[in-house]
């Protein structure tokens, strides 16, 4: 009987142990960190750390009549030979410096670098009697809807299937408070240049929308996925109230939203996002990544007054008095499935370095849109570029800085000098060989063990036999004894321990 009981208990913690270790099959997919979804444990001096993008150059100042300090909410694209910008143009009278308010508008910016801008002279709309500017929609009554230009979110559609007239798509806000026509509208365009409704109806209405509403074509789900402002205890006749947030939903169409869900953040206090900037990963489509922009409203403080420029801190707030108080920075969350993130609760970009026109509300709000660009080291891999607004609500002319990330840069695995290792979950993979992005010290390097289903090294893959890889590169392949070639591991269940001396990976892929 004590045996039989023995036998049972081990048989039944050995079915609990399968079914909490299902395997990942990851395929030929390039894998990052930027979730706990593949790590078993972090060990030694191993753990996660957070990267922040480096700022380069002011790509674009928004100093044209019809733009001005309050420009933003940009939405940027590859788009064939092209980097495109889609963004909102007004002026903001919140600065002692301000020549006043104009309306809002939509306007377009085009690249063949990524870094060097203009303004294209487009000739299709009016502003003080002249068509020449880059405008494109203007805020304007449309039927019953109060069609507001500037809060945009403009994308190409990856839909193989759409129509030659849609070939781009738009969100819009209607913004009509405390009636039923205040909410969503839906844009189209052949060129991304001449823009028309796709509906006479609202597409997505009970809530603020008060930001950059974006969407986009899925290619993992083929549907389209859209994210946008609500606030946690807004009514009709009193949108604002609570805290920022960000809600989702699907469509088949572009017209109709089924799944309507508010995102849930694994480990985060609830704090004001006040952008909702998220996208699947151009290298890793599997994996969902956002840069929402943190809003904060400090109280009046020696620290506070102690930032740049306090005399224009105090008119802001002699205007509104959050408009002076109020700081912002970004931050960074992946997830797997497109409504539950891990968000870093530490700053992606922080404000920095105080100059004049930082540290201030809409200060380092990171433009929609990531593109890969050729780096300006000679010789060097490329990058990802990221837009980040600058000067906002300042003078007549909010400018936008490029900032600039390794690819796959965002979060790395980091063994420390004494040296650390990091075991992944039960993977199946596809290919032959294994590459990494990774980087180290002179002194420091990366071993790679490879361990069977039940967890021990397997023959000639043990780290002992590992060549130390140290450098840094986006791709180096791991060889043991001078071998790469995996092929008799395809297809099985196996783990990796990546064992870090001073160095950091960011990211792998079975090819």
């Amino acid at each position: 009987m004590r045996k039989f009981a023995y036998f049972l208990v081990k048989l039944l913690l050995g079915l609990q142990l399968t079914f909490a270790q299902p395997v990942a099959d990851i395929g030929s997919r390039l894998e990052l960190f930027v979730d706990d979804h593949l790590i078993e444990s972090l060990s030694g001096g191993a753990s996660l750390r957070l990267h922040s993008p480096t700022p380069k150059e002011i790509v674009l100042v928004h100093d044209a009549p019809w733009e001005g300090n309050g420009s933003g909410y940009h939405s940027v694209f590859k788009d064939g030979d092209k980097y495109k910008m889609y963004y909102k143009a007004w002026q903001h009278s919140a600065s002692p410096g301000s020549s006043g308010v104009n309306k809002s508008y939509l306007a377009y910016a085009e690249s063949v670098d990524g870094i060097n801008w203009i303004k294209p002279a487009l000739g299709i709309l009016e502003f003080n009697g002249s068509k020449n500017n880059n405008i494109v929609l203007i805020s304007e009554k449309v039927g019953n809807y109060n069609v507001t230009a500037g809060l945009p979110g403009v994308f190409k559609d990856q839909n193989p299937d759409a129509p030659a007239d849609e070939r781009y798509k738009a969100l819009i806000v209607s913004s009509a408070h405390g009636t039923d026509y205040h909410g969503l509208l839906a844009y189209k365009s052949p060129d991304g240049i001449n823009w028309k409704l796709m509906s006479d109806q609202l597409i997505l209405k009970d809530d603020a929308f008060d930001n950059q509403n974006i969407a986009f074509w899925d290619p993992m789900t083929k549907e389209y996925r859209i994210y946008w402002r609500y606030w946690t205890e807004s009514q009709k006749t009193a949108l604002y109230r609570g805290i920022r947030g960000i809600k989702t939903a699907t469509s088949k169409d572009f017209i109709n939203w089924e799944n309507k869900q508010v995102l849930k953040y694994l480990d985060s206090p609830e704090e004001h996002l006040y952008t909702s900037p998220i996208e699947p990963y151009f290298r890793a489509p599997h994996i969902y990544i956002g840069y929402p922009a943190r809003y904060l409203e400090r109280p009046w403080s020696p620290s506070l007054r102690a930032l740049p420029e306090v005399e224009e801190r105090e008119y802001r707030s002699s205007r509104v008095q959050r408009y002076g108080t109020t700081i912002t920075d970004s931050l960074f969350m992946a997830g797997r499935d497109a409504r539950t993130f891990k968000r870093w609760n530490e700053a992606f970009l922080r404000p920095e370095i105080e100059r004049s026109g930082s540290w201030t509300y809409g200060d380092n709000f990171i433009a929609w849109g990531l593109i890969e660009t050729p780096s300006d080291l000679p010789g060097a891999p490329n990058e990802i570029s990221l837009y980040v607004s600058e000067n906002y609500w300042k003078g007549n002319a909010s400018k936008v800085r490029r900032y600039t990330l390794r690819l796959d840069g965002f979060v790395s695995v980091n063994g420390s000098a004494k040296g650390g290792e990091l075991l992944t979950k039960k993977i199946r993979f596809s290919g032959t060989s294994l590459n990494l992005n990774f980087s180290s010290s002179a002194a420091g390097g990366i071993l790679v063990e490879i361990l069977d289903e039940k967890g021990n090294p397997i023959p000639n893959y043990s780290s002992k036999d590992c060549d130390v890889i140290f450098g840094d590169t986006i791709k180096r392949k791991v060889t043991w004894k001078g071998e790469s070639d995996l092929s008799s591991l395809e297809g099985k269940v196996v783990q990796l321990r990546f064992k870090l001396t001073d160095a950091d990976l960011y990211s792998f892929q079975f090819e």
